[in-house]
């Protein structure tokens, strides 16, 4: 079990300058809205236990120069409870952050809802869903992180609901508290490690790494900018192919460049999110956020796999999250299809495809996108901007593998390469048709 550090013990891990927002003031009576008995005995004893008033402290501090409202958990009052006073701490620190335009960083443990309020304990989460709703309507990035344990509301709320989630080495994270559990539940599956797994968290970071890492999202994700993202320059081969069948087989070679080294050439650095939020990763898709030139570029890029439908939900979140927040988005088409397995099938992969050609047909910030190798029909398509996609020398764009086109019209396997040349794959047939654009235009 990793160290449980207090509240200001760890803002003292990823900031030097927290400065208090003064809690709002609340009338109880006696043992609270229930009159549970011995209440108030709790919250004294919890008090001088920790040396605070409640179970969340909320301020601003500067994360490597980036201003933000910081939310820290003290996991040692009533287990980091949420009752009225810490929603009304909560909601203050959301509203300070809209006022202020900053972006929200809670640093969360929590064994979930205050037993001795009740309802009106748990109607708490309601609450802080709303403030992160206004904040997330707001334009403004929240980035979360999961310390030991993050469980209840707190993870479904807090947690779960912020736009990167970054957890601790071995912390205890998942919606059930280990107290309440069936008995025969593997604990490994209720870890941070078992999140990231899973696609519901990003990222587990080191307590020794946690200021570097969240000062990084910090600036990425406040440097939005209403310019399209440039336009890549080509790396493999700059000859462009004599056929059809020249321009797949150039694409499909091993030797080609993949979408790593077009991200490591494009970027001066990036962090990468991961996962869909519906329980599914996919390697085969890489999303992010990168600085160029001082900006900002979100960026969605397949690997030349066959993308599974965690690959095209993960992609999605990916430029919804770029849209509210005004950064352009950059993608590298390079699939032979989407995956058609049967498991595919299962996991939603007609919605999920279906999801990400409304999404990029519907945001308003600028998308580029460049055709890096296969364009596998509409499992590539999905991923490129209309009117704004572009192809390098070695890449083809197809309505589908000129091997299924020769079978689909009953034609010899043998007259796949003749049938490459009729459906007009290459990047330069793409240009006259109209489907890409030239390079600098």
């Amino acid at each position: 079990m990793p160290e449980r550090r207090s509240a200001r013990e760890v803002l003292a891990l990823v900031t030097d300058d927290f400065t208090e927002i003064p809690p709002p003031a609340r009338q109880s009576g006696p043992d609270g809205p229930l009159a549970w008995q011995g209440y108030d005995a709790s919250l004294a004893r919890a008090a001088e236990r920790t040396g605070e008033e409640e179970s969340v402290v909320c301020g601003t501090a500067h994360v490597e120069g980036v201003r933000a409202v910081l939310i820290a958990f003290e996991f040692g009052f009533l287990g980091g409870s949420l009752g009225e006073r810490t929603g009304d701490r909560l909601e203050a620190a959301y509203t300070y952050a809209r006022e202020h335009r900053l972006p929200v960083v809670p640093l969360v443990a929590t064994g979930g809802s205050r037993m001795q309020e009740g309802m009106l304990a748990l109607t708490q989460l309601q609450r802080v869903a709303r403030q992160s709703a206004l904040t997330r309507a707001a334009g403004l990035p929240q980035i979360a992180v999961l310390r030991d344990p993050t469980t209840g509301g707190g993870w479904a709320t807090l947690g779960a609901g912020a736009d990167v989630v970054l957890a601790l080495p071995g912390a205890q994270v998942g919606f059930a508290g280990s107290r309440v559990r069936p008995p025969d539940a593997d604990p490994s599956a209720y870890t941070a490690e078992a999140q990231v797994a899973a696609g519901a968290a990003d990222a587990v970071v080191a307590e020794e790494e946690l200021r570097d890492t969240l000062g990084r999202w910090l600036r990425l994700l406040t440097s939005g900018s209403n310019e399209p993202a440039p336009v890549p320059a080509p790396l493999g081969t700059v000859e462009l192919p004599a056929t059809g069948w020249d321009a797949v087989r150039r694409a499909r070679s091993p030797e080609r460049p993949r979408a790593r080294a077009y991200l490591d050439a494009y970027f001066t650095h990036r962090l990468a999110v991961s996962g869909d939020r519906c329980g599914g990763t996919d390697p085969g898709m890489l999303c992010g956020f990168g600085e160029r030139d001082g900006r900002t570029v979100a960026y969605a890029a397949q690997t030349g796999t066959a993308t599974r439908p965690a690959g095209y939900r993960t992609a999605s979140r990916l430029i919804r999250l770029a849209d509210r927040l005004g950064i352009p988005v950059l993608t590298l088409v390079d699939t032979p299809g989407a995956a058609n397995d049967a498991e595919a099938e299962r996991q939603g992969a007609g919605a999920a495809i279906a999801d990400l050609f409304v999404t990029v047909a519907s945001v308003r910030t600028p998308v580029t996108t460049l055709l890096i190798g296969e364009g596998g029909s509409g499992g590539a398509l999905a991923l490129a901007a209309p009117g704004n996609t572009y192809a390098t020398p070695d890449s083809y764009f197809s309505v589908i593998a000129p091997e299924s086109a020769a079978a689909i019209l009953k034609r010899s396997p043998r007259e796949a390469e003749a049938t490459a040349d009729q459906l007009r794959i290459r990047p330069q047939d793409l240009v006259d048709l109209g489907v890409v654009r030239e390079p600098g235009t």
